[in-house]
């Protein structure tokens, strides 16, 4: 599917998080040195200064901790309407990643909700969504 979104800029830090997702997988950073979990991605640990971070799979699980429902086409050609919400992941702690919900229809997106990741693919950039569960 084309994402009709303006695409992220893929730096070093980042790469993974936004290519990782030809493989199936959801990359969080972590540091290496305290085990804590970087999102957005860092190249230094913000708890203790680290340099020591890699990307690591994450379940991909999670569940809505807020949602909005967009019913103005902001962004040509995407449908409307549509839910943005924040995901807590289950297995990454302090980890919330802002993404769109997806569902048979919006009115299903609900708070505690659980989502697994999915992706759309646009060159070579995968965008994480989240579905329903």
């Amino acid at each position: 599917m084309t994402v009709p979104f303006p695409l992220p800029a893929v730096a070093p830090e980042t790469e993974t998080f936004w290519t990782g997702g030809a493989d199936g997988r959801l990359r969080i950073t972590a540091c290496n040195a305290c085990d804590h979990r970087i999102h957005p991605p860092q190249l230094i640990c913000p708890r203790c200064l680290s340099r020591d971070v890699e990307a690591r799979p994450a379940s991909g699980k999670g569940t809505v901790a807020t949602f909005t429902i967009n019913r103005q086409a902001w962004v040509p050609g995407l449908a409307v309407p549509y839910a943005i919400g924040i995901v807590e992941l289950d297995d990454q702690p302090g980890v919330r990643i802002t993404a769109r919900i997806l569902a048979e229809t919006v009115e299903c997106v609900a708070i505690g909700a659980a989502v697994e990741v999915a992706f759309e693919k646009n060159d070579d950039v995968f965008i994480p969504v989240f579905r329903l569960v």
